[in-house]
């Protein structure tokens, strides 16, 4: 594994040997600090000279998991094993069926609006939360290398004999991916590929594809975004690194002005939101009995002597198992916003 190196003024550069980032840590040359879970260093003093050689990020979208591999002519620096963001779909749902409760009680409401707008480069919420999840690593892993090229996967979409309407317009994949291909287009130079090419490279080197899409293994998803990385920067004929991260996206309820069902004594309390007392949301911070953690829902425990108390609930990094219901604010320093998790 090597080190990503940033420089003064956070500008990525090429990545470096563990044993010479430690070298540079104990004589004063950098300072060591984390970027979503990889360590990074940053360099005290401006580096004598740029060198810097083409990086190629390959990039393997899939429907449940996708892969990233950040690789040079040289070395193969980081594998990504990433979640999909599955649930927006589902959350719009409860969304929408509680507007529509609320129309036939006696309570504030949003009218129904009878005839919208149709816009046929509209992104679903579900389609555009998968889409913007694949830019976030992207724009991540820009900030770590400095990447120069992505190559892509093409996704293609069912498509339907004679509707060209659909094909073109209406599709959601189609559109999303269209929209993510400009996106990348921002940030540097891009490349698509069919899957089939990936196939056929995957193939030509003799490298082995699982069937098991669910696991956590190199040859899952991350042997096609070595592959595509490959076919670009050259180098290789086989993987020199097969260690990978396995990145998880938390899931965060919006806030909501109550819960579907009601409590005892016909009181629904409030449900939701992204601030737990004065923490964000999936914010890193350190307690002094748990460690390391992410914070959760919050909840009043109000006492006499602070009638407005408030608890956060605390999580494990890795599993996200929840740990406690009744940390006190006070007791957790904060490290660090995060909204994913990495689970090795």
């Amino acid at each position: 594994m090597f080190v990503p190196v940033v420089g003064s003024n956070n500008r990525p550069l090429m990545p470096t040997t563990p044993a010479r980032a430690r070298r540079w840590i104990e004589s004063g040359k950098a300072t060591p600090f984390f970027k979503k879970g990889v360590f990074c260093v940053r360099l005290n003093a401006k580096p004598l000279s740029h060198n810097y050689q083409p990086i190629a990020v390959g990039s393997d979208p899939g429907s449940k998991r996708s892969g990233f591999t950040v690789k040079s002519r040289t070395h193969t620096y980081l594998n990504i094993q990433t979640d999909a963001i599955d649930w927006v779909k589902d959350r719009v749902e409860v969304r929408r069926n509680m507007r529509r409760g609320r129309r036939f009680r006696n309570t504030p409401c949003r009218q129904n609006r009878t005839n919208p707008s149709v816009n046929k480069n509209r992104i679903p919420p579900s389609t555009k939360a998968r889409w913007q999840w694949q830019l976030r690593i992207a724009k991540w892993l820009t900030l770590m290398f400095p990447i120069s090229t992505f190559v892509v996967e093409d996704v293609k979409a069912k498509t339907g004999k004679g509707a060209k309407k659909w094909n073109t317009s209406f599709n959601p994949r189609e559109v999303g991916k269209r929209w993510f291909y400009s996106e990348i287009e921002k940030i540097a130079h891009l490349e698509i590929l069919q899957g089939f090419d990936s196939c056929k490279m995957r193939q030509d080197l003799g490298l082995f594809k699982s069937k098991q899409k669910l696991s956590n293994l190199f040859e899952a998803h991350c042997v096609d975004s070595w592959v595509l990385a490959n076919w670009y920067i050259g180098g290789h004929i086989q993987p020199d690194n097969t260690k990978l991260i396995e990145v998880i996206p938390l899931e965060f309820y919006p806030r909501q002005l109550h819960r579907l069902q009601h409590s005892t004594g016909h009181v629904r309390s409030r449900y939701g939101g992204n601030l737990s007392a004065e923490f964000k949301r999936g914010s890193i911070v350190k307690h002094p009995k748990y460690g390391f953690c992410y914070v959760g829902g919050w909840q009043e425990s109000p006492t006499k002597k602070d009638p407005q108390r408030k608890t956060i609930s605390l999580h494990a990094l890795k599993t996200s198992k929840r740990l406690c219901q009744n940390a006190a604010p006070t007791d957790c320093k904060f490290l660090s916003y995060n909204s994913w998790r990495s689970a090795n």
